[in-house]
C-alpha cells in the first residue's frame, strides 16, 4: 500500500465503506467515491469528511486514474464502473481485504458476530474499552452516538469490529467475517437469515462454524447461552468457551431485572456467585444481552 495514493470506493454510501473511506482518509489516502444514490446518514457522514461521491455510476467517474478500487458487496458485474476496472486491469479489492491488511494486521482482533446484536454490542464494547483508557480502534455498522462516528483509529492494540456474515464481493462470496483473523469474539446469535445468498441454516452454521474455527487457543470466544444452532457453531472451539444468559448453568447468569421508566437493571453471577450489580438508562431484554456480552469481553479480554 505504500505506492498507493489515490483510492476509488464503488457502493462508497454503504455503512460500512463509508466508514472505510473515512479510516483510508485519516490514514493519509486520498479517497474518492461513487453510488448509484446518496443518502443520510452516511451521505451526511461523508459530506463532513469532505470526501467526494459521483452520482450515479459512470465509468467517468474513474477518469482520475484511481491507484486502487475497492468494490462493495453490492457492486455486481454489468456495473459500468466495475466493467471499466476489469477491462483496463486496474487494481482492485473487497473491503474486507483492505480492511485486513491496511488495519488490522498487528492489532489484536475482537469481533461482534451473530444474526442478531452486533452493531448494539460493537458500540458498548468499543465505548467500554474507550472509557478503560484502552484507546480502541473499532469499525461499527452505524454511527454510535457516544462517538459521533463508525470509526475510530485509536493508539491502543485493541480493533473491535462488527463481524457481518454477509458476503464479501462479486469475486468472493465467502462471509465477510472470515477475512479478520480474530483473536477473540463474541457470538449473540445463530439463525437463518440473508435467504439471498444462504440456501437454509445448515449453511448459516456453516459460515459461522468457520469463524469458530478461525479463533486461536490462546483467544476467547464469548456466547449467549441459548439456540440449538448455536451449540452445533461451538461445539469444535479451540479456544475457551464462556456462556453468557439467564441460565443457571451459564458462565455469566443475568438475574433479578427490573425495567423502570428511566433504566434497567440486573444483577450478574459469574459461575454461581453474585458478581456485579449493573443499571444503565435502556429498555428490553436484548439491550440487557447485549451489554451483559459487552461487559464480559471486556472482563475477559482486556489488560
Amino acid at each position: 500500500m505504500t505506492q498507493t495514493r489515490h483510492i476509488h470506493l464503488i457502493g462508497i454510501c454503504g455503512t460500512a465503506m463509508a466508514s472505510l473511506a473515512g479510516m483510508l482518509q485519516q490514514r493519509g489516502f486520498r479517497v474518492s467515491g461513487s453510488d448509484a444514490a446518496a443518502y443520510p446518514p452516511m451521505s451526511d457522514f461523508l459530506l463532513s469528511l469532505g470526501i467526494p461521491v459521483a452520482q450515479p455510476f459512470a465509468a467517468a467517474n474513474l477518469d482520475s486514474n484511481p491507484d486502487l478500487v475497492v468494490v462493495g458487496n453490492a457492486i455486481s458485474r454489468g456495473n459500468v464502473e466495475l466493467e471499466r476496472v476489469l477491462n483496463e486491469r486496474i487494481p482492485f479489492c473487497s473491503l474486507p481485504q483492505i480492511l485486513h491488511d491496511e488495519f488490522l494486521v498487528g492489532k489484536e482482533v475482537l469481533v461482534v458476530a451473530g444474526t442478531h446484536g452486533k452493531t448494539t454490542t460493537t458500540s458498548m464494547l468499543a465505548w467500554i474499552f474507550e472509557q478503560a483508557g484502552l484507546k480502541p480502534s473499532f469499525l461499527i455498522g452505524g454511527i454510535a452516538e457516544n462517538f459521533g462516528s463508525s470509526f475510530a483509529l485509536g493508539s491502543g492494540k485493541n480493533f473491535i469490529i462488527e463481524a457481518d456474515e454477509y458476503d464479501t464481493a462479486f469475486f468472493d462470496k465467502g462471509p465477510k467475517f472470515l477475512h479478520y483473523f480474530p483473536q477473540s469474539a463474541i457470538l449473540t446469535s445463530v439463525e437463518f437469515d440473508h435467504a439471498d445468498i444462504y440456501d437454509d441454516l445448515k449453511a448459516v452454521e456453516t459460515a459461522f462454524k468457520r469463524l469458530v474455527n478461525l479463533l486461536p487457543r490462546s483467544g476467547k470466544l464469548i456466547a449467549h447461552d441459548t439456540g440449538e444452532s448455536l451449540d452445533r457453531c461451538l461445539a469444535k472451539a479451540f479456544c475457551p468457551v464462556e456462556r453468557y444468559g439467564m441460565k443457571e448453568s451459564s458462565d455469566w447468569r443475568i438475574t433479578d431485572m427490573h425495567v423502570s421508566p428511566t433504566k434497567t437493571a440486573w444483577k450478574l453471577h459469574r459461575s454461581g456467585k453474585e458478581w456485579a450489580n449493573l443499571e444503565f438508562p435502556l429498555a428490553g431484554e436484548y439491550n440487557v444481552l447485549n451489554a451483559t456480552a459487552a461487559n464480559r469481553d471486556d472482563q475477559c479480554l482486556a489488560p
